[in-house]
């Protein structure tokens, strides 16, 4: 029974490892999205500081090791046997519950779903105990710390309206003050700018760093400890580090002429990771140490029976071992630098607060929607009413100005000030929280913040606001979803655990393993399909026409003749194999084709701005080549769909005749499609009028082929449906053979415009 009761711990531990690279995967926008969004340093400069601060953090931390061990329920009344259920239960859950998250790219609160699945995995516990002990559910109150999860719940409502108002005057008024040409304000104010938002950080690190740290403990000459003194002379701490951080701040602009911004935005980034470390990773290493802790004190109590040994132990304080905490550490380090996932989930938050206008990952919605409109109505309201000198000095000073280019070719999404504030902000509002003793949550805070420095900045903009909007109600929709499945998916192990006995233990296990390994396949064909277009689209952000850009332009030509003589040859062939599940997988790349197409002519406005200023031509010719390519997409998915459809209503197929003009055709096609490829690949567009020739020809066939179809209807030899289809696919491959030529054509006009001004 001891090697048992071993192996689950060794299990929980192992657990823990997992859980910590899923959980820095998802909270890793807490501290990253300010620096990473505004471009404040490189990247390796970065997670270096975010490094350092998680790891130092780590050494803070024993803050959630009573709300693991005590904080949801009362553990004396649970035996060594139910209290491992319940954090099995618990580990289980949340490493299947985050990684989800994490796939889709979308930021959750890891104590949120810690919390509930405490709250979940004890009540299924406490239900099983009340039933076997013939005693009523109104028992259960003895069992579950029912007031704090309430207060969890108030301080999810709380902290999103009140980060979201905070974020939006503070950034409202910053931007007031310095606007978006704040070079020369930054100058007279930076310093002092500087020494508030330092200042505002270190007595977050203070405040929130030293509450439950294992410094906090350590009693001073006067006979305080260091985290009452601290508390009592926080007033205190705080206007001496502004005073000391102007002067400082003041002084390195003078003599090493430094960038205050960059320098705020990097010890906010740090101050973050070092909370983030301290205070919420340290989650998932909390359940294991208390299971570790109390199998000693099991082990330590004799051979008693682990369904009758009491757990009154974890009620008391119990230290966590500094080489687990630095062990942690290191793991959060590593996998912040190396995970694909922690960078989606920044994504999500860097491109819902982004100043410019692009792609919009999420839909628009009914509630979206109407908040706009609400929105523009206000704002035409406010403008009436206020005088005309006051609207042009405010819509001079959210004026946004084009951001410059970084070293690495990219454009920052917004600017070092909206960084700023993010983080001041944020460190503000968690140092307020956590000294109140509420139970905010970083995730919640510092997005919501963003969400409303963005608002107050107008990068919800007419043209994007219902996305954005969206996006925000599907991330905080998700964050309550979190503590719904977290309380239910928890529960539901406990208590299968509690009746079904061990085996449902390594049955659980089992799951958890697949769920990740299934959302890790998901996520690698997420990124994949990103990558593949990626390779498709034109990157950089310079003005001037490279052979980078006409490489990629060439790409886009012959990716789109391959992809549609496939998709038109495969479809008929499976058509007339009636073979279904084929002819389902050519749907399937006719979908991608689809989606491909559109996003490159989504993306026709950036791609424009990227081609050089005085070249309109090139940029004309452009637009009709990725107009061409979503024609032909259109045409083979309006080739593919009917044959599909034909198929899956089991109508009768082709008759001999019909295939065999068919199958010829396709020959010929094919032969069409390989000589447009050669063009477009070896650039011989001399042999365009050759290729016009031959679609002049293939289009005489289909005319050809349409009047022996006239004639099998005169006959009476095919029924209507046979009829619509075969004119339909006609149709549609004329379509297809003229938007090929034509792309072609556009490829040659852009090349032929382009070396002119590459010459010039």
């Amino acid at each position: 029974m001891e090697n048992f009761y071993l192996v689950l711990v060794i299990i929980l531990f192992a657990l823990a490892i997992s859980d910590l690279i899923v959980g820095v995967s998802n909270d890793a926008v807490n501290f990253l999205n300010s620096a990473i969004g505004s471009k404040a340093a490189p990247k390796w400069l970065i997670f270096a500081v975010a490094g350092a601060g998680v790891l130092i953090g780590a050494t803070f931390s024993s803050g959630m090791m009573e709300v693991a061990r005590k904080g949801i329920f009362h553990p004396d009344m649970f035996f060594f046997s139910e209290v491992m259920t319940i954090f099995l239960a618990v580990m289980i859950t949340d490493v299947i519950l985050l990684d989800a998250f994490n796939t889709f790219g979308l930021p959750t609160s890891t104590t949120v779903s810690l919390v509930f699945e405490l709250l979940g995995a004890s009540v299924a516990v406490s239900l099983v105990k009340i039933n076997r002990a013939g005693e009523t559910i109104a028992e259960i109150s003895k069992y579950i710390n029912s007031g704090k999860a309430l207060a969890i719940i108030f301080g999810i409502l709380v902290s999103v309206v009140i980060a979201f108002t905070v974020g939006t005057l503070i950034q409202y008024v910053t931007r007031m003050i310095f606007s978006f040409r704040y070079e020369k304000t930054i100058k007279y104010f930076g310093s002092v700018f500087g020494g508030l938002a330092i200042a505002a950080i270190t007595y977050f690190i203070l405040i929130k760093g030293m509450q439950g740290s294992s410094y906090a403990g350590i009693e001073l000459s006067s006979g305080e400890t260091v985290e009452s003194w601290v508390a009592n002379n926080s007033f205190f701490l705080f206007a001496c580090s502004f005073v000391g951080w102007t002067i400082i701040m003041q002084l390195l602009k003078w003599i090493f002429n430094i960038d205050i911004l960059k320098l705020i935005v990097l010890v906010g980034t740090f101050a973050l990771a070092m909370a983030f470390a301290g205070n919420d990773l340290v989650n998932f290493i909390g359940v294991p140490i208390a299971g570790f802790k109390s199998f000693q004190a099991w082990i330590g109590g004799g051979a008693v029976s682990p369904g009758s040994f009491s757990m009154e132990m974890l009620k008391g304080k119990v230290e966590t071992p500094t080489y687990m905490l630095i062990i942690a550490g290191l793991v959060m380090i590593i996998t912040l630098i190396t995970n694909k996932k922690a960078k989606a989930v920044v994504a999500t938050t860097v491109d819902l607060s982004r100043q410019s206008e692009g792609e919009e990952r999420f839909t628009s919605n009914m509630a979206s929607r109407t908040i706009v409109r609400m929105a523009v109505q206000s704002s035409k309201f406010v403008k009436r009413i206020l005088p005309g000198p006051v609207n042009k000095f405010i819509d001079s000073r959210f004026t946004s100005v084009p951001l410059a280019v970084t070293k690495d070719g990219e454009k920052p999404a917004f600017d070092k000030v909206r960084a700023a504030c993010n983080l001041v902000v944020s460190s503000i509002l968690i140092a307020l929280g956590t000294s109140l003793k509420l139970p905010l949550s970083t995730t919640y805070v510092t997005f919501m913040v963003a969400m409303g420095t963005s608002l107050a900045d107008r990068a919800w903009g007419r043209e994007s606001a219902v996305y954005r909007i969206s996006g925000v109600f599907t991330v905080i929709g998700g964050w309550f979803l979190t503590a719904l499945v977290a309380f239910t998916v928890s529960a539901a192990i406990g208590w299968i655990i509690s009746v079904g006995g061990s085996v449902m233990i390594f049955i659980f296990i089992g799951i958890a393993v697949f769920m990740v390994m299934r959302t890790q396949v998901l996520f690698r064909r997420k990124s994949k399909e990103k990558k593949e277009d990626e390779e498709d689209e034109i990157q950089g952000t310079t003005y001037v026409v490279t052979q980078e850009v006409l490489d990629k332009c060439k790409s886009q030509t012959v990716n789109a003749i391959i992809s549609s003589n496939q998709i038109f040859t495969l479809a008929f062939e499976s058509f007339f194999q009636e073979d279904r599940s084929h002819l389902k997988e050519v749907a399937l790349t006719d979908k991608e084709f689809n989606r491909k197409s559109k996003k490159l002519k989504a993306k026709i406005l950036t791609t424009i701005g990227k081609l050089q200023q005085d070249s309109v031509d090139s940029g004309h010719y452009y637009v009709q080549l990725v107009d061409y390519r979503r024609e032909m997409a259109h045409s083979v998915n309006f080739i593919v769909e009917p044959l599909l459809e034909h198929l899956e209503n089991n109508h009768r197929p082709f008759l001999k005749e019909q295939r065999d003009e068919m199958t010829k055709f396709l020959t010929d096609a094919d032969s069409f499609f390989n000589f447009a490829l050669h063009i477009s690949k070896e650039e011989k567009f001399d042999d365009i009028e050759d290729l016009i020739s031959r679609r002049d020809n293939l289009i005489e066939d289909l005319i050809r082929i349409e009047k022996n179809q006239i004639k099998r209807i005169k006959a009476k030899l095919v029924n209507t449906r046979n009829s619509i289809l075969y004119f339909k696919v006609i149709s549609e491959t004329k379509n297809l053979l003229l938007q090929t030529v034509n792309m072609v054509k556009s490829q040659r006009d852009f090349f032929n415009c382009s070396h002119q001004n590459i010459k010039k």
